[in-house]
């Protein structure tokens, strides 16, 4: 629940209903949605990376998901973690949750799990998406001009029924009608850092 105080989420439901019931009410369902999900038996879809303490799909199954993602252990992981481009193996991450993980511990995930691809977010893209990893991992970042200041692009993935992908590029709206939609929903932008 912190992090959505940090990030502005908190904030924007008191400032739109005018107390905390519904951010609390949404807050409680994210911890009953899945953590993971596979597509077709061969792409592995996560928020953040893999863990060192979840080496297979049948280890994740046994996770208590019903609850808030802990601050520390596989759930965690599976949510904080990011790849690491160059170094290899399980390394402690900078933002101070699950890990950095490297090229080798998505080949091992990959081989035991007998899966072709891990897809994740999480992690800013500037173009929108990142393909690591010899296309054995890809980031989709699906939020453009991230918190109003990153001027990233953002993408959308499509999966055809060949396992193909396909990554739909997008920018944020104009501003003309970014200022048209904000003025009636909201009359000023957030403001996620104080």
């Amino acid at each position: 629940r912190q992090i959505t105080q940090v990030y502005g989420f908190y904030a924007e439901c008191v400032k739109k209903y005018g107390e905390p019931t519904v951010w609390r009410e949404i807050t409680d369902l994210f911890d009953f949605l899945p953590v993971s999900a596979l597509i077709d038996d061969a792409i592995f879809c996560v928020h953040g990376g893999l863990s060192p303490s979840l080496l297979t799909l049948d280890q994740l199954a046994l996770l208590d998901r019903f609850h808030e993602v802990p601050a520390e252990g596989g759930l965690a992981d599976l949510v904080w973690s990011d790849p690491d481009p160059i170094r290899l193996g399980f390394n402690p991450s900078s933002r101070g949750a699950g890990y950095t993980f490297g090229s080798d511990v998505v080949a091992r995930f990959l081989h035991a799990n007998e899966l072709l691809h891990v897809l994740r977010a999480h992690q800013l893209c500037m173009e929108g998406y990142q393909v690591l990893f010899e296309n054995s991992l890809s980031t989709v970042w699906s939020a453009p001009n991230y918190c109003y200041r990153c001027g990233n692009m953002a993408c959308v993935l499509e999966v055809d029924v060949t396992l193909d992908f396909f990554f739909n590029v997008f920018g944020p709206a104009p501003a003309s009608e970014r200022d048209t939609l904000n003025l009636k929903l909201q009359p000023e932008e957030p403001q996620y850092f104080l």
